[in-house]
This record gives structure tokens, sequence and C-alpha cells, in this order.
């Protein structure tokens, strides 16, 4: 056995996503269904993807769970609430009413829709994205996540990752966001809500 500390341990990111994760495996077995729907919002950079493939690895409920990354799904760099209605429509509703989803990846290098990938309504469902909670979609899910991280600690780890793609569009992506959270309040759609340094 290594007594070398863990990634967690020595980071203070991790640590919260991990905890986190661990808060919101008992919510989901409590919901006592086959296949659950977990939404996850919060803006760029605050972990969402971190958090739903932390999930996804330690999911409470045998089987198999589905994962959509609304990074997938939004068609362009203006494209966040048409994202949004994207998963509504071809995702979110078709699981609650039984019926298979079929949704189509966004190219954004072609900066058009690519292949299609099918959902599967008789298993549980993580859904992840900017803009994702609102009164509409709220419906749809059974344990709501939101994300709350400073903008700073955001936005390095969103250029970290995604590089100078991202870096020209970050305030035209921020304005989006905003009008999301002063329209929709994703905060009071959540039934968990986390602050991720």
């Amino acid at each position: 056995m290594s007594s070398a500390p863990s990634r967690s341990s020595s980071d203070p990111v991790a640590t919260a996503l991990e905890a986190a994760a661990a808060t919101l495996a008992p919510a989901i077995t409590a919901i006592a269904a086959s296949n659950p729907v977990v939404l996850i919002d919060g803006r760029s950079g605050a972990g969402k993807t971190s958090l739903a493939r932390a999930l996804v690895a330690r999911w409470p409920l045998s089987g198999r769970v589905q994962l959509v990354a609304l990074d997938s799904l939004y068609p362009g760099w203006d494209g966040l609430a048409a994202g949004v209605e994207l998963a509504r429509e071809q995702v979110l509703v078709p699981h609650a009413r039984g019926f298979v989803g079929v949704w189509q990846r966004w190219d954004w290098d072609a900066g058009e829709p690519a292949e299609a990938h099918a959902v599967d309504p008789s298993l549980p469902l993580i859904v992840e994205g900017s803009g994702l909670l609102n009164g509409v979609t709220a419906k749809l899910g059974d344990v709501r996540v939101w994300l709350e991280s400073p903008a700073l600690s955001r936005r390095q780890r969103a250029l970290t990752r995604d590089g100078e793609a991202f870096r020209p569009h970050w305030d035209q992506w921020a304005k989006q966001e905003e009008r999301h959270i002063a329209s929709d309040r994703p905060a009071q759609h959540a039934t968990h809500a986390f602050a991720i340094p």
C-alpha cells in the first residue's frame, strides 16, 4: 500500500467534487427507480464534467449509466440556450416518456451536426452542461445539481482544459450564462448545491 497522498487529498477541487459525488450517491439510490435522471448545471469551469465522471465511476445502482454532455450539443459559441432546448427535446422528454431519444453531436470544427447517438429510456441518465437547469427541465430531473465556483478559478480551469479555442469566446459564453442565471435561477431548481473552490 502506497503512503503517497492521493490526488484528491492535495487538490481541493478534486476533494470537493469527490465529496459532492459521495453526497449524491445516496440521493440517487433514494429515488428508488431503475432509471433516475441526474442534471448537473454550473458555469463554465465549475466542475460539471468532472463531477459527472465521478458519479459514473461510483454509480450506486447496478448496471450502467448513460452520460450526455451539452458540450456535444451546443450548436456553436452562441448556442447555450439552443443546446439546452435540444437536450430537453431529444434526450430528456423521450427518456421521461419511455421512448428512445436520439441526439446529434455538434462538430465544432465543421460547424455542423455530426453522428447521431441514442439514449435508452430504461437506463439511468446523467446530463451535464451550462444552462441546463430551468423551470421546464427541472421537472425532468430527479436529482438536480448546481455547482458554484469563483470566476477566476473557473476561467483558469476552462482555459487550461480548452486552450486557445475557448479564450476568444470566454466573454461571449459568459454573457449567455449570466442571462441563464438571471432568467432561469438555476440554483433555485437544484436539489443539491455545491461550492467548488
